[in-house]
């Protein structure tokens, strides 16, 4: 029978493993019947209160009642909406403003911060909203009237280059990303993950959709582990963690910082990475730790429903090389489109544009700025379309696989020259020393910057990216730091680094 809502995934999987591990942290774990149980008994309470078809925030930290409350307003009917203290203040006040929530549903943690910012809505002590009982007729009657193209939740863009954009999702992009990405992974009841993501962000929704849909296990791992990558790999042997899919960035902290000379990941099979770009020379730092594993390499945006390709490592890489993302899943589609629209030859550099049922609803409460990205394919003029402009530069190699350049955005212009600053980025991460890099061009003075960490001398990595990039790809100055600073998903914070710059120019 075909599947129309993400709920019918955890209930057959409830009724298989209702005693397996579904998810866990450092304080409880919950069973595939607790999680089940919990999620009916808290949409149950937001019906009887009224709430339905509408958005609930969620402002939580990171844990399994922090999921329990998303599938609530599932049952409910609505699209959950995910905040958390951690978030800068007026990026929760944006939020709060776009989506103007009748009610939050809340662990005490944002109390504060929802007194500061004035907001005047409902508060719902997440604890007593799971602590009644289930009703099964209205859960029935929301289940009998919902669409597979309702909205499944609201996430909230990370908002480096602006005010975050609500991208909206519904029930039937999610079940077609998970059909095709279970199978992909390999997942199934002997998958245990450790996410390392926060829970308000779309990468988590690999290893969630494998716990819903395969009965995977996992564990919700603390941030302020990346900052001892030793107490990460403890934390992944503790609970004999097999399965990882973590941005580059985060991946790089344990191989980056000699994690391995002291211990190494002992019961990892599976190893992905996302978000960014994965360094080749520590994929072969995380092969030689862990011989054996699958190395698999996503790519997609959050407008998209999370990853949109996918590629297995399957053969050696150069240092100097980038890893391909692959190809697109099954009921993706993808353009590569030049500036006027026309599809771009094979090898050619240009925008990646995707179509499918993994392009979302757009930007929520916000049609003007979803029709600029959000636009009708230009290569279709017969019906209506809808693709999305990434924003992201890509080309396809030899063997028919996309590789991801870099943002459009970081495209500049220098000498008369059009660079991609990805591109010194990944040349500059393959030199001795380095263990990952980010380029920043400052267009007053025309200069670039590179950051980094790493142990190399300016000295030494000035002279090795002579050897390797032409002179218009030459940064002026070189900044070593003992880490770059990141995002909470894990990126490394672009902005942060600019007003480093900026303050060191003044």
């Amino acid at each position: 029978m075909r599947v129309k809502n993400l709920l019918e995934y955890l209930e057959k999987t409830a009724a298989r493993f209702p005693e397996r591990m579904s998810v866990g942290d450092e304080t409880e774990a919950l069973s595939f019947a607790e999680l089940l149980a919990r999620s009916r008994a808290g949409g149950s309470a937001l019906l009887r209160g009224g709430y339905r078809r509408e958005p609930v925030a969620v402002f939580m930290t990171k844990s399994p009642g922090m999921l329990c409350a998303f599938y609530a307003a599932l049952y409910a009917g609505c699209w959950y909406v995910p905040l958390d203290a951690g978030m800068p203040r007026q990026r929760i006040a944006s939020i709060l403003d776009r989506v103007r929530p009748r009610c939050v549903v809340g662990d005490g943690s944002g109390e504060g911060i929802l007194d500061a910012l004035g907001y005047g809505g409902n508060r719902l002590a997440a604890e007593e909203l799971f602590s009644g009982a289930a009703e099964d007729a209205l859960l029935d009657a929301v289940r009998a009237g919902a669409l597979d193209t309702d909205p499944a939740y609201v996430v909230f863009t990370s908002g480096s280059t602006g005010e975050p954009k609500g991208v909206t999702v519904c029930h039937r992009s999610l079940i077609d990303y998970a059909e095709a990405l279970c199978p992909v992974m390999g997942a199934d009841e002997n998958s245990v993950f450790a996410i390392q993501t926060p829970l308000f962000v779309d990468a988590c929704l690999k290893e969630l959709l494998c716990v819903l849909c395969r009965g995977s296990s996992a564990w919700l791992m603390p941030q302020n582990l990346f900052l001892n990558p030793l107490a990460a790999v403890d934390y992944l042997n503790r609970h004999r963690i097999n399965s990882i899919c973590w941005v580059a960035s985060a991946l790089t902290m344990l191989s980056g910082l000699g994690a391995f000379q002291e211990a190494v990941p002992k019961h990892l099979k599976l190893i992905c990475s996302q978000s960014e770009i994965f360094p080749v020379k520590q994929l072969h730092l995380w092969q030689a730790a862990v011989p054996g594993a699958r190395f698999l390499n996503f790519y997609g945006p959050t407008e998209c429903t999370g990853a949109s390709f996918w590629y297995e490592v399957d053969r050696p890489f150069d240092d100097r090389e980038v890893l391909p993302v692959g190809r697109p899943f099954d009921n993706t589609g993808f353009l590569l489109l030049r500036e006027d629209g026309t599809e771009a030859a094979a090898g050619e550099k240009a925008e990646i544009c995707l179509r499918g049922t993994n392009v979302s609803m757009g930007y929520y409460g916000d049609g003007e700025r979803s029709e600029t990205v959000f636009v009708q394919n230009p290569l279709n003029p017969l019906w209506r379309e809808i693709i999305y402009r990434t924003g992201d530069i890509g080309y396809l190699n030899g063997r028919g696989e996309l590789v991801f350049v870099s943002r459009k955005d970081n495209q500049i212009k220098n000498m008369g020259y059009r660079i991609e600053l990805g591109e010194i980025e990944a040349m500059a991460a393959a030199a001795a020393g380095v263990e990952s890099a980010c380029c920043l061009w400052d267009p007053e003075k025309k200069k670039l910057i590179l950051y980094y960490m790493g142990s190399a001398e300016e000295a030494a990595l000035r002279k090795a990216l002579r050897a390797e990039l032409p002179r218009h790809m030459l940064p002026a100055k070189l900044c070593r730091m003992e880490s770059l600073p990141l995002l909470q998903n894990g990126k490394v914070d672009r902005r942060k680094l600019k007003d480093l710059y900026e303050a060191s120019t003044h």
